[in-house]
């Protein structure tokens, strides 16, 4: 009777177990239960970006993590053509998922909706508001992410003055969320200050970025502030700005990371950087597309296993974690940050 009742336990403990791995597979965490027979494809904006050397990183993480054959190409520097052209190379392959950080949206509706008439899944990152996907995924509230920048700026303005807003693109969704909020939350809470000119374009490119501010700066003698969007911008910025010989005059906020712009925070021409650990994106685009390719349903709460996706928002087929960053010289030089 003893024996037959710890088989009983046995048994009873047996079937917990595995009902708690199952409920934490669908929740997010062991990934043992999954099928891994998958090719899994992340296209960025440009591969010789720093932003998306560093989101490469994530992926072949995710890929020695799981066993899927996943990995990253893309056009050499950031290209809408160019993405469009890989894009229909892998509809040709036919990979199982694309996971893309688009640099027009525009440009790449028509493509990706081939990629899913094709049975392709089709996961976006920094393009809230796209038709021809399946998923989205945002570091964080965009229109957040904005106002946030001026919550900075502003008051290092003094709370008066003319400043100039650079986005990659005029195509890029989320750059122009940024910096509209951003304008948006200026003209509520700081009536004294205005933006100087329209949006200025650096496709992405530091030199680009340094060639607008300079003639910016010309414009515009009276300039006080700065807001970047692309990794590079605040960078080839602060550049125009200490070769004008006005560093500490105008201040300068925006996205970008450690290895780009540090040196200018450390010196002061560049007041706050923030950003989302590229890398984790990476790893969170490639995740979500394995449970979905699993059958595993999208629930608000998802945990993608990467710091800041862990608790994902869910509104429609949009996903938003909490995982922005906002460096200074209090902190530029720690070694958490240095990528």
């Amino acid at each position: 009777m003893k024996k037959v009742m710890v088989m009983m336990m046995c048994v009873v403990m047996l079937i917990t177990a595995m009902a708690c791995t199952s409920a934490q597979g669908a929740a997010g965490g062991d990934l043992a239960e999954l099928n891994t027979d998958f090719t899994i494809v992340t296209v960025p904006k440009g591969m010789s970006i720093p932003w998306f050397q560093r989101m490469q990183e994530g992926v072949r993480k995710f890929a020695a993590d799981t066993g899927v054959d996943a990995y990253q190409t893309g056009p050499v520097e950031a290209d809408a053509a160019g993405q469009a052209q890989y894009i229909e190379d892998l509809i040709a392959q036919g990979v199982d998922a694309i996971c893309v950080v688009p640099f027009s949206t525009e440009a790449l509706e028509p493509v990706l909706r081939k990629a899913r008439e094709a049975g392709i899944l089709v996961i976006s990152h920094e393009a809230e508001g796209m038709i021809n996907i399946d998923y989205n995924i945002e570091a964080f509230d965009n229109d957040d992410f904005g106002r946030h920048y001026m919550q900075k700026l502003g008051p290092l303005m003094g709370g008066e003055g003319e400043y100039i807003l650079l986005v990659g693109a005029l195509t890029s969704r989320s750059h122009n969320q940024w910096v509209d909020a951003s304008k948006a939350y200026q003209e509520a809470n700081f009536p004294n200050m205005r933006q100087a000119g329209d949006k200025l374009e650096s496709q992405d490119d530091q030199d680009n970025a340094y060639e607008a501010v300079k003639e910016a700066l010309k414009a515009f003698p009276n300039l006080k502030g700065i807001q970047g969007s692309a990794m590079a911008d605040v960078a080839g910025a602060a550049r125009a700005v200490e070769e004008a010989g006005r560093e500490g005059q105008i201040k300068i906020v925006g996205t970008s990371l450690v290895s780009v712009s540090g040196k200018y925070v450390r010196d002061g021409t560049i007041d706050l950087i923030a950003f989302w650990d590229p890398a984790l994106a990476g790893y969170a685009l490639n995740e979500l597309a394995l449970r979905i390719l699993n059958g595993q349903a999208v629930t608000d709460g998802m945990n993608l296993n990467a710091e800041g996706y862990q608790n994902l928002k869910l509104e429609g087929n949009g996903l938003k974690g909490q995982a922005w960053i906002d460096i200074d010289k209090s902190n530029v030089d720690d070694p958490m940050y240095d990528f």
